[in-house]
């Protein structure tokens, strides 16, 4: 069976009560829970927070919550793989035993559910691997990165890539924050996601925006609507 684990932690403070803040006419949280439950990937759908408003609201769009997160692993130093593991632990204790698990952003509203599906097939694919995660290309070649001295004045990093062409340069990618597939071994271990023993499944830049300020908010609503306009 596969497991859904979408972390809502009560607690933000740029962007208060974020998890569940009106997008577009919906909590932010219920467009994961949408995603998850038309990519057909999964058994099952659970969100973990703190919150008992999140987890209310999580529950009236569909999704399990099964538990109120520790507050050990629900403060501003709380990495999402730690949540992801604490999940991974319960289901075992629940004696699911889960053999993929997909730690999901609450705050993912560009995502649809083609790029879940063919991430883990991916995964799937590659037995030798322990993850599969969202990632996005940079807009720019990293290699030709500038830099302000304390004069503000410019310089390159790396000057001996000023004359190469943008498309002579190895392309970069970053982690696009939507979504993380794991195995359950990893997952329970909690194992680093950016080694040897991951891939990327790359999506189109205008589908991904890390929400983490009321100006990101405001261009992630921006681009869902550009996205979602009727055509014609």
């Amino acid at each position: 069976m596969n497991l859904c684990v979408i972390p809502a932690r009560g607690g933000s403070k740029r962007i208060p009560h974020k998890n569940i803040k009106d997008f577009c006419g919906h909590p932010i949280i219920s467009y994961s829970i949408s995603t998850a439950i038309a990519s057909g990937c999964f058994d099952k759908i659970i969100v973990s927070t703190d919150d008992h408003t999140i987890a209310e609201t999580a529950q009236a769009c569909g999704a399990e919550v099964p538990f109120i997160r520790p507050r050990e692993i629900a403060d501003d130093h709380s990495g999402t793989g730690a949540v992801t593991a604490h999940a991974a632990r319960w289901a075992q204790e629940q004696q699911l035993n889960p053999e993929f698990i997909c730690c999901l952003y609450a705050t993912a509203p560009l995502l649809t559910p083609p790029f879940l599906v063919e991430a883990l097939a991916m995964l799937k694919a590659r037995p030798d691997y322990d993850y599969c995660f969202s990632a996005a290309a940079f807009a720019a070649p990293i290699q030709r990165a500038l830099k302000r001295d304390a004069d503000g004045g410019v310089a390159m990093f790396h000057p001996e890539n000023y004359f190469l062409r943008s498309q002579d340069l190895e392309p970069a990618y970053h982690d696009a924050g939507q979504f993380y597939w794991g195995r359950l071994a990893a997952c329970l271990k909690d194992e680093p996601i950016f080694l040897q023993k991951s891939l990327i499944y790359v999506l189109p830049r205008d589908r991904v925006e890390d929400i983490d300020t009321p100006e990101d908010w405001i261009r992630a609503e921006q681009m869902y609507r550009i996205l979602n306009q009727p055509s014609g």
